[in-house]
């Protein structure tokens, strides 16, 4: 090649990889897409009004969504709050109620009265002292969620997390929220463009132009023609279109690990305006998966998520019928697949997947959205300055997304392994141990001698699951660990005191709660006091 050339090449080159990262393209809507873009148009406001910085939100005009009920966790209440969105708005208009856990039926035998809880608060004094042994020496009749956190109490008697009185986004007791999935994404639309300037594109996208070193230059679009971009998120969902199609990006199945391929999703209409709206998600066990009900605050998103090798999407819906009930017959149902994985590469060059387009498990802990939320942060803290930086942060950012992903699978894989259901194939195979992930079988080995806790790996900034609901789940399902006798002497005092301001705080919010519906029904006339 002549030295003119290279010397032309050499400077290209070095252009692009010196270039400002100011040109963010989000391709795809819904609950990925408006959430990465509300975090990062926050996160970047002051170079947006001063026009040094740009997000845009591609979406095709011909996608509908489905608006199905979805929980999230309590983070979601920080991230709505940093984007700036009221959150007695988004009650009125995502059709939202509150969540303070879960309830897991028919998990451990099938039988009717076979149920624990999950709580979204973690247990008294939690980083004082286990209260594990403790409960396990002196249970007193009562499940562990029970005995260290008042919100079992609370949800049993459909009670709500704060009062009208308690500001927007502050709490009582620890929430999340339940909400329509339809409603959702055009709420979060119109906060974009009318308060954090938000370029929206309505326009299919037909191809992706890429750059000889792998990175994405453009997009084609059929009504809005070429839209250029530095750095190109894929919210794309299932179909993955730039990290998966564009970019060839591989994908990592684990159906091996986790079984459910399908779900089955409705809407059901509450009984009367006055019936009870529940603080918590339901999920109850069925003969190859489990059904979800989510209270909305109109009404509640049921569906049936199995594995299609044990059971025919007919036989999955007519479970799903029985449990909603003989006068519900008339709803439509909506098949929805789900194949258990993620992306090999979350970020390759200058584009980085977000939501479903990175990987997707079964809805078992609502852990799809708080990735979306994760991610997005992510992406918005490190948002590299140019493109020579941009491979060193994707290298963190991939390092850090396989581990939560990872630790996702660890968790969800830990409802079943624990079962002691042999009444169908489906829970015979899904607790076979030659399935569990080897680092949860190593730490289910250490929990035989010693109850999970924070220093059992769980030492990560943002850790999607800690050792507190570990210890729910585990001894919901009636896991068994010995106690270590030092344990109970060194600590005794401080238990019985823990013990004793749970069982205090629970008579007390039991008592002056409002009830979960009353509340919403106070938000929606009243409002919640802004902070």
């Amino acid at each position: 090649m002549p030295a003119w050339n290279i010397r032309a090449l050499w400077k290209v080159e070095s252009w692009i990889m010196n270039h400002a990262i100011k040109n963010i393209v989000i391709v795809g809507g819904g609950t990925a897409g408006w959430l990465s873009a509300s975090v990062i148009a926050a996160r970047h406001q002051e170079r947006i009004k001063t026009g040094q910085f740009t997000v845009t939100l591609v979406e095709s005009p011909d996608i509908r969504i489905v608006g199905v009920g979805e929980a999230t966790w309590p983070s979601m209440r920080t991230t709505l709050q940093k984007i700036g969105v009221s959150e007695t708005e988004f009650f009125r208009n995502c059709d939202a109620s509150f969540k303070q856990g879960a309830v897991f039926a028919r998990w451990v035998t099938g039988k009717d009265d076979d149920a624990y809880f999950h709580p979204l608060m973690l247990p008294q004094g939690f980083g004082e002292v286990n209260l594990v042994p403790h409960w396990i020496r002196n249970k007193q009749g009562q499940s562990y969620s029970a005995a260290v956190c008042p919100q079992e109490a609370l949800c049993d008697n459909a009670l709500a997390p704060k009062t009208i009185a308690t500001p927007e986004y502050q709490t009582v007791a620890n929430y999340a929220y339940h909400f329509d999935t339809g409603k959702l994404g055009p709420f979060l639309q119109k906060h974009c463009v009318e308060k954090l300037g938000v370029r929206h594109v309505l326009a299919n996208v037909q191809s992706a132009s890429v750059a000889e070193n792998g990175d994405i230059v453009s997009l084609t679009t059929r009504e809005a023609g070429i839209i250029p971009g530095d750095l190109f998120v894929d919210c794309t969902g299932f179909a993955a279109f730039l990290i998966g199609k564009t970019l060839g990006v591989g994908f990592k199945d684990c159906n091996e690990i986790l079984f459910c391929d399908t779900a089955l999703a409705t809407t059901v209409p509450y009984d009367s305006p006055d019936a009870p709206v529940n603080s918590h998600t339901i999920k109850t066990a069925q003969s190859a998966g489990w059904i979800w009900d989510i209270a909305l605050a109109t009404r509640r998103g049921v569906g049936h998520t199995f594995c299609s090798r044990y059971i025919s999407v007919e036989q999955a819906e007519e479970e799903l019928r029985r449990y909603i009930g003989p006068t519900q017959q008339e709803l439509t149902i909506h098949k929805i697949p789900i194949r258990p994985g993620y992306r090999e590469t979350f970020w390759k060059n200058n584009c980085v997947a977000v939501g479903l387009a990175a990987g997707f498990f079964e809805p078992l802990e609502s852990s799809s959205i708080v990735l979306i939320e994760l991610s997005a942060k992510l992406i918005a803290d490190k948002m590299p300055a140019t493109r020579v930086v941009m491979d060193v942060i994707a290298a963190q950012f991939n390092e850090t997304t396989h581990y939560r992903y990872w630790r996702i699978i660890d968790f969800l894989k830990l409802h079943y392994i624990l079962t002691k259901r042999t009444d169908t194939q489906f829970w015979i195979d899904v607790a076979n141990p030659k399935t569990i992930p080897d680092r949860l079988k190593n730490m289910l080995q250490l929990w035989k001698y010693r109850a999970p806790w924070i220093y059992d790996e769980f030492d990560r900034l943002e850790e999607v699951f800690p050792a507190a609901s570990y210890q729910y789940v585990m001894y919901g399902m009636g896991f068994e660990t010995e106690v270590d006798p030092y344990d109970l002497i060194a600590a005794e005092a401080l238990a019985t005191k823990h013990r004793n301001e749970n069982s205090a705080l629970t008579t007390q919010l039991t008592a002056t709660m409002p009830t979960n519906r009353e509340l919403l029904h106070k938000i929606r006339e009243y409002g919640l006091q802004t902070i």
